[in-house]
């Protein structure tokens, strides 16, 4: 995390604190001046009031405009927003599949501080943090014609400036093209991709990193100890990531297991040699989970779990298949440390590869300064995420889904193990008193968070071609 975002979450924490602290000074002064029953009252009040709207891990000033560079070639035009319509009459080298983005400048009014403010684009709805003021970026792919009739465009407890600009990203070409998605756990490449996997199923492999054995909790309260619900939540999770995309199309010997350790590959990087058996399985070999692996992979003669073999093994992965495009976490949008080591594993295995990929599509299955992104609702639209310091200037790619698709993933996500286990009872309080006084809404497809986050519209990927492949900017954490 950068020094600025830490900088930030110390002030949301202190004003947190400064908020908390002056709540309690009322009920202090009520509770001695009226009534002995304004304390508890009180309390409970403060405890609502809390879970209500200031629970969301947003660690950034929500006034604050989004930043983002884009490729210098990158088609832009002004447009104006008149009587809540947006018309564009596009070019003819634009086509139905291209993305589209729209750089608006937002401001909610004093009821998008207590209520999600959002905007209305046709039928779709794309939705904001409270207290939003800034530029922000629309997501309009796969609303090509209605913008040539004229999009309705109207803000929900926020208004937008009339100017905008709307960036056209052109598709890539993956028709036929050998892709590979590469999942630091079980249920990365469903989260990122699983429309984009399922609609070319026939030229897509898988291959999971990890098998994400840890916090097993859940399994504890089946009656086993620490060690034996982690290993079985990794038989379970390592069983997902074979099984699973068969629902998507693709065949289990397009599928692979490396069964390596959950938050041990940052250490094995640092330290190649060196074996990092699991945290809490006490397991410390990477072939119990390889029995259904589609071809033998170089480290199953020991199955040391080390950077060394972890790289050995991603290279024979990439020769096996030889893709044209592979996917992968995006290594300044997604903070989570296995998923860093996955790209920083991709491009070392490269080195070891004949055939190059032409492509890859940079997904985020985590942010680090918004735990809500995509906000809003299951199955509206995906603005572009927060980002309040500039990343590379890359191209965007987002895939457009059905109606039938998202109900797809859904139920691929419902058979993820670690999606699972039921809400806490705290969390689920929270929840009904957020639905009940906010107005936020979860879809019925299940409880787990991802399945609204996830089960979108659209599935948004950062694009890194060829000619940059080979040389990609300091800022990617190429090793």
């Amino acid at each position: 995390m950068s020094q600025r975002k830490q900088q930030l979450l110390r002030q949301y924490r202190k004003n947190k604190r400064i908020a908390m602290l002056g709540l309690a000074v009322v009920i202090g002064l009520c509770t001695v001046l009226l009534s002995v029953w304004c304390l508890p009252l009180g309390l409970l009040l403060a405890w609502i009031i809390h879970e209500a709207w200031f629970a969301d891990h947003i660690f950034y000033a929500a006034s604050d405009d989004y930043r983002y560079d884009f490729p210098a070639d990158t088609l832009v035009h002004a447009l104006e927003i008149n009587g809540e319509k947006l018309h564009w009459s596009p070019p003819a080298e634009v086509k139905a599949g291209d993305t589209l983005i729209l750089q608006v400048r937002l401001s909610s009014n004093w009821l998008g501080r207590l209520f999600d403010p959002s905007v209305q684009l046709g039928d779709d709805v794309q939705t904001f943090e409270r207290g939003a003021r800034g530029v922000r970026y629309l997501n309009l792919t796969g609303q090509l014609e209605q913008l040539q009739k004229g999009l309705s465009i109207a803000g929900r407890f926020c208004t937008l400036a009339a100017q905008v600009q709307l960036r056209v990203f052109p598709a890539p070409d993956l028709e036929g093209k050998r892709i590979m998605i590469l999942a630091p756990h079980a249920d990365d490449a469903e989260l990122a991709a699983f429309g984009l996997y399922s609609q070319n199923a026939d030229h897509v492999s898988i291959v999971t990193l990890t098998q994400g054995e840890v916090e097993a909790e859940f399994y504890q309260e089946m009656g086993l100890d620490r060690k034996q619900a982690a290993r079985l939540k990794g038989r379970l999770r390592s069983w997902d990531s074979l099984a699973i995309p068969l629902w998507g199309g693709v065949r289990q010997d397009s599928c692979v297991q490396l069964g390596y350790y959950c938050l041990q590959l940052p250490l094995m990087r640092e330290r190649p040699e060196q074996a990092f058996g699991s945290r809490e399985s006490g397991e410390s070999d990477v072939r119990t989970v390889r029995g259904q692996n589609p071809f033998v992979l170089p480290s199953d003669t020991d199955g040391i779990p080390s950077w060394h073999n972890l790289i050995a093994d991603v290279a024979a992965c990439l020769q096996h298949f030889r893709p044209q495009v592979v996917i992968m976490p995006h290594p300044e949008l997604d903070p989570h440390s296995d998923h860093i080591a996955t790209g920083q594993a991709f491009y070392q295995a490269l080195e070891q590869v004949e055939d190059q990929p032409e492509l890859l599509l940079l997904y985020a299955n985590h942010l680090h300064d918004n735990d809500r992104w995509p906000m809003g609702e299951a199955g509206t639209g995906v603005a572009l995420p927060p980002a309040l310091e500039p990343l590379p200037a890359l191209s965007l790619f987002s895939h457009v889904l059905s109606p039938e698709r998202q109900l797809d993933k859904a139920m691929a996500l419902r058979m993820q193990h670690d999606l699972q286990p039921p809400l806490s009872v705290k969390r689920s309080i929270r929840r009904n008193i957020q639905r009940l006084l906010t107005g936020r809404r979860w879809p019925r497809t299940g409880d787990n968070e991802f399945m609204r986050k996830a089960v979108r519209r659209h599935e948004l990927f950062w694009v890194l071609e060829e000619e940059m492949l080979s040389c990609p900017g300091r800022s990617f954490r190429k090793p």
